[in-house]
């Protein structure tokens, strides 16, 4: 895929107060909170290996590189062009040396077969099932599944890690059940579910699930966190989209 250029890339934009450059398509659906979010549950130590399944032009893993100096990415996605984008964002930051971007399907045993071991497997996967209406044409790629469900992208997740390793989904609220059920069935449990709220009384938007080999393990609810108050962000919602890593211990609603 070398010389492959992302024809209609938007301009440079920035994550986590500066730390991190991003080019993403003009059109489309584009890296933003969710990804940071994603990206914030990860805990790797120095020479770690996080997986990014679906990275489009490469939010999370840029975000974790950013977070994490120590650690190396290995990210998959379908579209040669948004993986090149995503080739030319790890350039654009200094770190392609730390990251290896892979052109493939979810669904392709190939593609599992060229998989390392990697200690974390995050996705932000197409969540809505085949068929539904997607909010606009050009993001239905990247949030309508397209016959490739939820249980597809957890078993890519769990047959990629190492042993003691974790995976993770960030998904819309009303995905919660499907989620579990797709990490289940494909080998994963104790899933740690992390409710992200907009406000403080409302329902949660979004979920985290992370997930381990430990399938008859329960669920654990987590304190989660509350992301606006007033006219901003809270304080601890600022701090991760900032940098720091998702609170998956304590509660931060403040």
């Amino acid at each position: 895929m070398a010389g492959l250029t992302p024809p209609a890339a938007g301009p440079v934009h920035t994550l986590l107060g500066g730390k991190v450059r991003l080019r993403q398509p003009a059109e489309g659906l584009r890296a933003g909170m969710d990804a940071v979010m994603l990206a914030a549950s990860v805990e790797l130590p120095p020479g770690g290996v996080l997986l990014d399944a679906g990275c489009g032009p490469g939010g999370v893993f840029l975000c974790v590189l950013a977070r994490l100096p120590g650690v190396r990415a290995i990210a998959v996605e379908r579209d040669p062009v948004l993986a090149a984008l995503a080739r030319e964002n790890a350039a654009l930051n200094g770190w392609a040396a730390r990251v290896e971007v892979l052109v493939g399907d979810v669904a392709d045993p190939a593609l599992r077969a060229r998989l390392p071991r990697c200690d974390v497997a995050v996705s932000n996967p197409p969540y809505w099932p085949e068929g539904s209406v997607p909010p606009a044409a050009l993001r239905a790629g990247a949030t309508h599944a397209g016959g490739v469900g939820l249980g597809v992208w957890g078993s890519l997740i769990a047959s990629s890690l190492a042993r003691g390793g974790r995976g993770t989904f960030i998904l819309p609220a009303e995905r919660l059940e499907d989620g579990l059920a797709a990490l289940r069935g494909a080998g994963l449990g104790g899933t740690e579910i992390m409710p992200l709220w907009p406000r403080a009384g409302k329902a949660a938007g979004r979920v985290l699930l992370r997930a381990r080999r430990a399938p008859r393990a329960p669920a654990v609810l987590r304190p989660g966190l509350v992301l606006h108050a007033g006219a901003g962000w809270t304080p601890a919602a600022d701090a991760v989209l900032r940098g720091a890593p998702l609170p998956w211990g304590a509660a931060e609603v403040s």
